[in-house]
């Protein structure tokens, strides 16, 4: 190794890194840091600044922002020797090791200490030692990574919790005892999500109430998803992605609602549709003239319906109407219907439904997984691609009809969160956010018909609209 001359260094650096801050505070790098200033006193040594690493790995490779720090330091010549409790906290990677060294040849330094095992990589012995000491740091941390994967890994299997820094929303700090508060949020907002609303509406929903995550923060649509789709609130452990056991702590919701949710997910992550923005009745309306879906369009102050013609509409062009007239008698008419019989006409299929969505749900899980056997199969090498593509053509037919079928369950299943609820939901429709209303005429309207207008009638005439019901 390059050596500059002998000396003191004037500009030391102090590194610190702990793997798992589990005090939350930075105490065990401080104590670090601490020992280090102790370490560069009785060396005579001048500290010129401090890099820590506080709750980072030094095994995994994942990237060390403080170290990469010092190390762009010692190469621009800004300090001129390095103090560190230990070598494990410098690094556990013999790869690493060699890398350090090369920067410390590269930048002529040959100044480094350590509190704890006075090893002195600028002379060879020493290198050596530090090499030894590398490798063993090496191998231990690759033997607790596999013991902890295997613990882990037990307690999914036996429905334990899996402890982190932050509790489940819904669950005190043990991770088991329920919040009867946080589960009846949550259980709000899996009915809500069935009944069509969006994670981003149920998002802007909980800030208004002033229902925060566990953290303290606000809520965001990808953390809110996770929580709905997550086989947890539904009393199933699982592990890397996958439902392993039962858990040991108490449901929120059904394992039918979990399913139904996932279903849900699943139809609009195909269907692709977006929330309404400001038309109540977006892709429900169609034009009595040529039969093509009609589309908002504002001019001026007035939010209008429209046929339009050209090469992306493909409409006659010939045909408006007004949105709030139309939008009001719409809005009447589906909360009527929603107390009417023909609802409890249609409720009482809702028992088989949900069996009948159990089942499917079973086979979609069935055909997923055999699409994904079929496809490690081919990876490795042990079936050709023609053959590939035969077995997998009608697996993806099986699994295309499914979600058809589940589909239209979760059509009932939304119907079936409102329907005998007009009275109520009248009261409360000036107050429901655009998203929610448009989610429940969704559940009884399969689209609305608008005539042409009757020559030399200025006002909105009822008459002109048709309502083709789902139920």
């Amino acid at each position: 190794m390059a050596t500059r001359a002998s000396g003191t260094p004037s500009k030391a650096a102090v590194y610190a890194r702990i793997s798992k801050d589990t005090e939350g505070v930075g105490a065990g790098v401080q104590r670090q840091v601490a020992d280090c200033q102790n370490l560069a006193e009785s060396l005579g040594w001048t500290v010129a600044d401090t890099y820590i690493d506080n709750d980072l790995s030094a095994y995994t490779g994942k990237p060390r922002p403080e170290y990469a720090r010092m190390l762009a330091d010692l190469a621009d010549g800004l300090v001129d020797g390095v103090l560190c409790y230990h070598m494990d906290r410098l690094t556990r990677r013999p790869k690493e090791l060699e890398e350090f060294v090369e920067a410390l040849d590269a930048a002529a330094v040959k100044h480094v200490r350590f509190v704890a095992g006075h090893t002195d990589i600028g002379t060879g012995d020493g290198l050596m030692m530090a090499r030894v000491m590398g490798a063993f740091a090496s191998h231990e941390s690759a033997s607790k990574t596999r013991r902890m994967e295997r613990k882990w890994e037990q307690d999914a299997l036996e429905g334990k919790p899996r402890r982190s820094g932050t509790r489940p929303f819904g669950y005190a700090a043990d991770a088991v005892t329920l919040v009867p508060e946080e589960a009846a949020i949550i259980r709000q907002l899996v009915d809500r999500f069935l009944a069509g609303e969006s994670t981003r509406s149920l998002c802007v929903w909980l800030k208004e109430e002033g229902v925060a995550t566990t953290s303290g923060g606000n809520w965001q649509t990808s953390t809110l998803k996770q929580i709905l789709t997550s086989g947890r609130i539904a009393g199933y452990r699982e592990h890397r992605g996958v439902k392993v056991a039962k858990a040991v702590w108490e449901p929120i919701i059904t394992e039918e609602q979990h399913r139904q949710v996932l279903a849900h997910v699943e139809a609009r992550k195909r269907s692709g549709r977006r929330a309404p923005q400001r038309y109540l009745l977006s892709g429900m309306l169609r034009c009595g003239r040529c039969g093509n879906r009609l589309y908002s369009s504002a001019r001026r102050d007035t939010r209008r319906y429209v046929c339009q013609a050209g090469p992306d509409h493909f409409g006659c062009g010939r045909l408006t109407v007004v949105a709030d007239p139309v939008e009001r008698l719409i809005a009447d008419a589906v909360l009527h219907r929603l107390d009417s019989p023909q609802m409890a006409d249609a409720l009482a299929g809702k028992v088989s439904s949900d069996e009948r969505t159990a089942v499917l749900s079973q086979a979609l899980e069935e055909d997923e997984a055999q699409m994904q056997e079929l496809a490690q199969a081919y990876a490795a090498k042990q079936i050709r691609m023609s053959d590939w593509l035969t077995a997998k053509k009608p697996i993806e037919e099986r699994i295309e009809n499914t979600r058809r079928q589940m589909d239209r369950m979760n059509g009932h299943t939304a119907l079936a969160r409102v329907a005998g609820q007009g009275q109520e939901l009248r009261q409360q429709w000036a107050g429901l956010n655009l998203e929610r209303q448009h989610a429940i005429v969704k559940t009884v309207l399969d689209h609305a018909v608008i005539r042409p207008m009757t020559p030399g009638v200025r006002k909105f005439d009822p008459n002109r609209v048709a309502p083709v019901w789902l139920v």
